[in-house]
């Protein structure tokens, strides 16, 4: 890791949903890193492992005096890592100002350097304003989010002490990092964030925050040469998507996948039981379940969460179904939890915010995690195609 700890390969990723663990773990599995996704905190440190152990905290969910206590404590666990990298949302939702000041107080480290910016989705950073697609964030739809409304895009607000740094002054970095600042990186491309990246001499002297595209910079900087290898999964014979994000972009994906002749599926009410009861009787190569289509309060989303998971539940029980395609962090980590997953080891990433998974439990489902706001219309469809054809062979006009 270019270090005194460069003898180390383990690398620590707090995240504060379980997508946003599978966002950040994935790039360092594409470049030959072991990964593992933990779907709670840790009571105590965990041996250092080789590879990358992310674990989701939970704390988009959480009040922010709570969020900051738990990430806080998560840091301390990690503090011993070779590399130690902190999620935010590439939207800024979230608790963001709270949990890095708690992780970089857990961490020990020198200095924190924040570039939440992930070119590939459109969210980058300019000026130290984060735009999504062209727009400020604050103006975007993430502005009307149910549980985290983003209020402000200007991340020199959101850090009132934060330096602002451009990839142009790149080689300023060092120099911060001495002074143990708190740095704000604008970034529009993956090759300014490689900038960034590369201008840090000792990565162990940084708190890294950002989302999925500072993780893939990273993951470069730390590629492997002797990587692990990446098994493909058995194909599955009747996958469930299961949609718990009230995200536009995931309803106009499952409204495209639904579509297709070969896939029908339910929405989920409070009462799991007559869901069930009429996706037993369904005969179709590919089932959906999802909440309804509204914008809901915390609780009620709460609530339809575990109403899904107990469907799931009871397909997985009677072996109805053999893989999940899972939308939405809070919707993945209830579900996999319901059917007694803890623990999802990383096989890589087929899109960008989507991770692909087994569970470290014997006989359990695999699994395709997919952030609520990523990718175009047409993405559950591919991802059944790949879970259904997982070495490529399948027609394209069939999910």
């Amino acid at each position: 890791m270019t270090s005194g700890k460069a003898a180390r390969q383990d690398i620590g990723i707090l995240a504060d949903d379980l997508t946003s663990a599978g966002d950040g773990a994935a790039p360092f599995r594409r470049t030959g890193h072991e990964a593992r996704i933990l779907l709670s905190t840790p009571a105590t440190a965990l041996p250092q492992a080789p590879g990358v152990t992310a674990v989701d905290l939970g704390t988009r969910l959480l009040d922010e005096s709570s969020a900051a206590t738990r990430t806080g404590q998560a840091a301390r666990l990690f503090a011993g890592s070779a590399l130690l990298f902190k999620t935010v949302d590439s939207t800024l939702r979230g608790h963001v100002a709270a949990e890095v000041r708690a992780a970089w107080a857990g961490s020990r480290r020198r200095a924190v350097v924040i570039a939440p910016a992930f070119p590939a989705e459109g969210r980058v950073t300019r000026e130290a304003v984060q735009y999504v697609w062209g727009v400020p964030v604050h103006e975007s739809e993430f502005s009307r989010d149910p549980v985290h409304p983003v209020r402000c895009a200007d991340l020199t607000a959101v850090f009132p002490d934060a330096v602002p740094l451009g990839p142009e002054r790149a080689a300023a970095l060092p120099g911060l990092i001495d002074r143990g600042a708190l740095i704000v990186c604008s970034a529009a491309t993956d090759g300014d964030l490689d900038r960034l990246v590369a201008a840090v001499p000792h990565l162990d002297d940084v708190l890294w925050v950002g989302s999925p595209g500072l993780a893939a910079a990273l993951a470069r900087r730390c590629a492997r040469s002797d990587r692990a290898m990446v098994r493909t999964p058995a194909p599955a014979r009747r996958p469930l998507v299961v949609v718990g994000s009230a995200n536009p972009a995931t309803r106009r994906q499952l409204a495209a996948l639904r579509a297709q002749a070969d896939v029908r599926g339910l929405t989920v009410g409070d009462d799991p039981a007559p869901t069930v009861e009429a996706l037993r009787a369904l005969t179709s190569p590919v089932l959906t379940l999802q909440t309804p289509d509204e914008r809901r309060t915390p609780r009620t989303a709460r609530a339809l969460a575990r109403s899904l998971a107990a469907v799931v539940r009871a397909l997985a029980e009677e072996r109805l179904v053999d893989a999940l395609v899972v939308t939405g962090g809070e919707t993945a980590t209830t579900v996999l939890q319901a059917i007694g997953i803890d623990r999802v080891d990383l096989l890589d990433e087929p899109e960008p915010g989507v991770a692909r998974g087994t569970p470290a439990v014997p006989h359990s489902l695999p699994v395709l995690i997919k952030a609520g706001g990523f990718g175009d219309d047409e993405l559950l469809l591919r991802l059944c195609r790949l879970v259904r054809h997982p070495a490529g062979r399948t027609d394209a006009n069939r999910p």
